[in-house]
């Protein structure tokens, strides 16, 4: 199982400080919801967990590591962080062989991802025919490749029809059961309640709260934001 420790994480652009000090684990085993108002430094957060920013102070460790020193980053991580990055002239299916090659996996993998994600036929075609849903889907495939003991996902439900939505959760419930960790920034309260298993909510670059899920998630949310908002 995959453990994931962010400690007195900070990180500073100018006078800007866009996270905070921020210290939280997210478990292994489980679906871990990340929220907060926009602005908040999740992004941010996530982006210095998968090494694509380097901390001011403090550290986003996983398995007691920074990403950068993982032995094999891309079959530890899988991450989502836009839906964008793809090139609209090349195949779903030519897309994802890429990644793989890069990655030193097997092509065999290509196949089995767009299956999980529903893509099978569409990887036969052009990216630029994809609807916003479709490319959320070939980016949840590309993060899927390496069968990762981690998934990092941003807002990975923009753009899914009600349906996707539930296959979404589904897969997320799928590898959390299975013993993978799991960590996904949301916007949409209602879905995470029926997916999360553990919150944490950040406000202004700050810990609000992390503890399991349940309750009154809309209402925990508005009083540990809403409450440090006129400060």
């Amino acid at each position: 199982m995959t453990e994931v420790r962010i400690q007195a994480l900070t990180k500073r652009y100018g006078h800007q400080t866009a996270v905070d000090g921020l210290t939280f684990d997210v478990p292994a085993g489980a679906v871990t919801a990340f929220l907060g108002p926009n602005g908040a430094g999740k992004t941010t957060t996530l982006r210095m967990l998968v090494g694509l920013a380097r901390p001011s102070a403090g550290a986003a460790l996983i398995d007691g590591r920074p990403f950068a020193e993982l032995p094999n980053p891309r079959r530890a991580v899988g991450a989502l962080l836009e839906s964008g990055g793809f090139h609209p002239g090349r195949r779903g299916r030519d897309h994802l062989r890429i990644l793989a090659g890069a990655a030193r996996l097997p092509h065999a993998r290509v196949d089995e991802v767009l299956d999980e994600v529903g893509l099978t036929e569409a990887g036969r075609r052009r990216v630029r025919g994809y609807s916003l849903g479709m490319r959320q889907r070939l980016g949840l495939a590309g993060a899927l490749l390496g069968d990762p003991g981690l998934l990092v996902l941003d807002e990975p439900a923009n753009g899914l029809d009600p349906a996707g939505m539930a296959w979404l959760r589904a897969l997320l419930k799928r590898r959390a059961a299975a013993g993978h960790t799991v960590l996904v920034s949301s916007h949409v309260l209602a879905e995470v309640a029926q997916t999360a298993d553990h919150v944490v909510i950040v406000h202004r670059g700050r810990l609000r709260y992390e503890g399991p899920a349940g309750g009154d998630l809309e209402h925990t949310f508005l009083t540990t934001t809403e409450a440090t908002s006129a400060v």
